[in-house]
């Protein structure tokens, strides 16, 4: 059986001040799937850990790998 424990998760809106970016953003990055989402209450939270670790990715199409 698994507990939950609030400390590992955080509301769009803290992701968003802890990233220093737009909660709209997050919005995106939840949509594309980049983050754990846990529905609660009609709440949607994101795993703490992988909001501060997450590294953004360069915008545009991915780099061509040299031969």
């Amino acid at each position: 059986k698994q507990t939950f424990d609030p400390r590992q998760w955080m509301s769009p809106s803290q992701a968003a001040a802890a990233r220093k970016i737009s909660r709209q953003a997050i919005a995106k990055l939840v949509a594309k799937g980049r983050f754990t989402t846990l529905e609660v209450g009609g709440r949607t939270l994101l795993k703490r850990s992988e909001v501060e670790s997450f590294k953004p990715q360069r915008p545009g199409p991915a780099p061509k790998k040299k031969r």
